[in-house]
This record gives C-alpha cells, sequence and structure tokens, in this order.
C-alpha cells in the first residue's frame, strides 16, 4: 500500500485539454489533411464529413469525391472544382459560388440553401429534398435526377433540362399543377415526374 501511494504522490497529473483547445487541434488537423490533398495532387476522395471545418482555400480541384456532410461550412470558395460527387447535406450552407463545378452528384439536402447560381451544370443527382429553397436558376442542367421534395418551390424556369426524374412531391407545384402540366412548363425533363 505503501508503495501505490508513493507512485501516485510523485505521479505529476496532467490536466485535460479544454474544449476549445481540442476544438482547435481537430481545426488544425484538419486543414493539415486538407494541404496533404493538395500536395499528393489532389487524387482521389477528400472525406471532411462530421469534421469541425467552417472554410476550404480558393482554387480548391477535388480529383473524387469532396464529402463536407454535417459540417459547419456555411460557404464555400471561388474555384472549386469537384470531378466526383459534392455533398452538403445537414450543414448550414444557405448558397453556393457562381463556378462551382461538380462533374457528379450535388447533395443539399436538409441545409438552409436558398439559391442556386445561374447557369448551374450538375453532372449527376442533384437533391435539395427538404430545402427552404422556393425557385431555380436559370439555365440549370442536371445529368441524373432532380429532388425537390418537401421544399417550398413555387416555380420551374421553362429552361430547365434534367437528364433523369423530377420529384416534386410534398411542394407547393404538385398541389397545383398536374403532371401533364408541369411537362409543359419544362419540357426539357427526361425522365419521369413524380407528383
Amino acid at each position: 500500500m505503501i508503495k501505490l501511494l508513493d507512485i501516485l504522490e510523485n505521479k505529476i497529473l496532467v490536466p485535460r485539454r479544454s474544449k476549445e483547445e481540442r476544438q482547435k487541434n481537430h481545426l488544425i488537423s484538419v486543414q493539415k489533411k486538407i494541404q496533404q490533398y493538395i500536395k499528393d495532387g489532389s487524387k482521389g476522395d477528400l472525406n471532411l464529413s462530421y469534421t469541425r471545418i467552417t472554410s476550404l482555400p480558393n482554387n480548391l480541384k477535388v480529383g473524387g469525391y469532396l464529402y463536407l456532410n454535417t459540417t459547419p461550412i456555411d460557404s464555400l470558395p471561388d474555384n472549386l472544382q469537384v470531378g466526383g460527387d459534392l455533398d452538403l447535406s445537414n450543414t448550414p450552407i444557405t448558397s453556393l459560388p457562381d463556378d462551382l463545378e461538380v462533374v457528379g452528384d450535388l447533395y443539399l439536402r436538409n441545409t438552409k440553401i436558398t439559391s442556386l447560381p445561374d447557369d448551374l451544370e450538375v453532372g449527376g443527382y442533384l437533391e435539395l429534398n427538404n430545402t427552404p429553397i422556393t425557385s431555380l436558376p436559370n439555365n440549370l442542367k442536371v445529368g441524373g435526377h432532380l429532388d425537390l421534395t418537401k421544399t417550398k418551390i413555387t416555380s420551374l424556369p421553362d429552361d430547365l433540362e434534367v437528364g433523369g426524374d423530377l420529384d416534386l412531391r410534398n411542394t407547393p407545384i404538385s398541389k397545383k399543377y398536374s403532371e401533364e402540366e408541369i411537362r409543359q412548363i419544362v419540357p426539357g425533363v427526361r425522365g419521369a415526374i413524380y407528383i
């Protein structure tokens, strides 16, 4: 028993880091990960999901998927290019930069997005369900499906192009127009229209 007391008395206890210090160290670690990704040639995926990331460097190019879901990020840098999917689900983001390029899918479900830039092109699926968005921009081109379920969307641009299905369930438009009327408003939808 004496030996144990001697050990405990002589041991120096290091206080635990504060929450603020842990968050700061985590952000430094995430920034190092981004810098290493760039240094390695921006190849493959960049997974930052569930981190405390709040910003990305300007002119970032991501060769694969960019995962930012469930982070506090609320804006994207200029000239962001994503060679795969961009997942911004469950973030406080409200708008996207005018020069955003997304080759794959763009996931914006459960965000605070209120507008999209004019002339936005998404190579794959565009998911906007459960967002406060009320209208879409001019010249929006979506290569895959466009999911607008549970949004407050009230109008669709006549130059909208959708390579897959258009899902309008639980929206003001689905209550106002029939499927045939919607197809006349937006003839550029190649797939099915769900109301």
